[in-house]
C-alpha cells in the first residue's frame, strides 16, 4: 500500500502536474522560512547567554559555580535589548538582566530586581 502511494506521488511529480509542483515548493520554502526563523532566534539567545557567562566569570570574577541561573529570553524592547539574559547569583537577592551591546561589543545592565522593585540603570 505505501509503495503505491509512493510511485503515485512520483509519477504525479514527473508528469508534471502543476499544482502538485506549486504545493510542494510552497511547502518546502514555508519549511525553509521557518527554520531560519528559529535558527536565528536560537542563536542570538544562545550568543548572548554565552556572552553574559563569560562576562560575568572573566570580568566581573563570578565562579561558575556562583551563578545559580542564567536564561536567554526575548525581551520584546527595542534593538540589542530585545536579547536580555536572567542572572540569579547564589546568595545574592538580586535578580540581574543583561544585554549585549553589539555598537560597543560589550555586556550591559538593563536593570536589576530586588524585593519585587526593578531598578533600572
Amino acid at each position: 500500500m505505501y509503495n503505491t502511494i509512493k510511485m503515485d506521488f512520483l509519477y504525479t511529480l514527473r508528469k508534471g502536474d502543476e499544482t502538485t509542483k506549486k504545493v510542494l515548493i510552497i511547502t518546502t520554502l514555508l519549511v525553509i522560512i521557518v527554520g531560519s526563523i528559529f535558527g536565528y532566534i536560537s542563536y542570538k539567545k544562545y550568543s548572548t547567554k554565552t556572552a553574559v557567562q563569560d562576562y560575568l566569570i572573566h570580568d566581573v570574577n563570578v565562579d561558575k559555580e556562583n551563578i545559580e541561573e542564567i536564561e536567554p529570553f526575548i525581551g520584546n524592547l527595542e534593538g540589542d535589548k530585545n536579547w536580555l539574559v536572567y542572572v540569579k547569583l547564589k546568595g545574592d537577592r538580586k535578580k540581574y538582566y543583561y544585554y549585549k551591546d553589539s555598537k560597543r561589543n560589550s555586556i550591559v545592565l538593563e536593570s536589576y530586581i530586588l524585593d519585587g522593585k526593578e531598578y533600572v540603570k
